[in-house]
């Protein structure tokens, strides 16, 4: 399993993913999930890959000389020569469908199925940033302004945090934040997600970066932030006051009558219904 997220913000963009792959609990290996393309003054494009990892992989190496071409006197579109981002998630989605043809069967015989998860982003000169989710048939869909973040693999356990702080009016390093609480959260509950993260953060309209760091469990923000979001999340959790059961003074009653819907009936006995 894995996990990624990216977020599209009007100051930029941010990427994050883990390393980790597994096939049983010991049967554990480190696989960077994340690839930077970038071609200064020109195009900047990131792609996290997460699902079966020959199938990723395998996008990930023909994606850089894949194909698609419109009809047959048209000059090839290639993600380094794609006029959009658009064009070039086509090509991204062509790619997915290349591996299917070449290995879905193969894999169907030996009872997998082909699974792969893809989240691609960027920024070709000429047009503003764009981000895409692409699915295993090759199809993608965009992000907007009410939905401004993908996640692939696990996604769950770091969605609650996203979804509560994440708007296109973010800044970068909030938002940079925002995607190591959600990685850290997922981290705490699940096994099949770990170390090390790369991290990339991209600038609107500079197509290149450097912003990009690799965090290991010896990475001094990474920890202090682990430690400090427990911290003030179990000091949050104590200020808010307990349920009141026996009628003591409060302001806040939980044992109220719905002016809506009625207490849970209780069964006391055979003859009893529900209804």
């Amino acid at each position: 399993m894995t996990y990624c997220v990216a977020i599209k913000l009007n100051a930029g963009l941010v990427f994050l993913s883990d390393s980790r792959t597994n096939a049983g609990l010991d049967q554990i290996n480190t696989f960077r999930k994340m690839i930077v393309y970038e071609r200064p003054d020109d195009r900047f494009m990131v792609l996290l890959s997460a699902g079966n990892l020959s199938i990723s992989q395998s996008v990930r190496e023909i994606l850089q000389v894949e194909q698609l071409k419109e009809h047959a006197e048209s000059e090839p579109i290639t993600i380094w020569n794609a006029k959009s981002m658009f064009d070039a998630a086509r090509v991204l989605g062509a790619t997915i469908r290349h591996v299917y043809e070449r290995d879905a069967i193969a894999l169907k015989q030996t009872g997998v199925d082909f699974n792969v998860s893809l989240i691609f982003g960027g920024q070709i000169k000429g047009e503003g940033m764009r981000l895409f989710q692409v699915y295993s048939a090759g199809n993608f869909i965009e992000a907007t302004p009410e939905t401004p973040y993908f996640q692939a693999g696990e996604s769950k356990y770091g969605k609650p945090v996203l979804d509560r702080v994440i708007t296109p009016h973010t800044p970068l390093d909030e938002a940079a934040k925002c995607a190591l609480v959600s990685m850290d959260s997922t981290l705490k509950s699940n096994l099949s997600v770990g170390l090390p993260l790369d991290l990339v953060v991209y600038e609107a309209n500079q197509f290149q970066t450097d912003k990009v760091v690799c965090i290991d469990e010896d990475n001094p923000y990474f920890r202090m932030m682990h430690n400090s979001w427990g911290k003030k999340l179990r000091e949050v959790f104590d200020s808010i006051e307990d349920p009141m059961w026996n009628g003591e003074q409060t302001d806040v009653p939980l044992m109220q009558q719905s002016d809506r819907n009625q207490a849970l009936k209780k069964i006391t006995t055979p003859q009893e219904k529900l209804i």
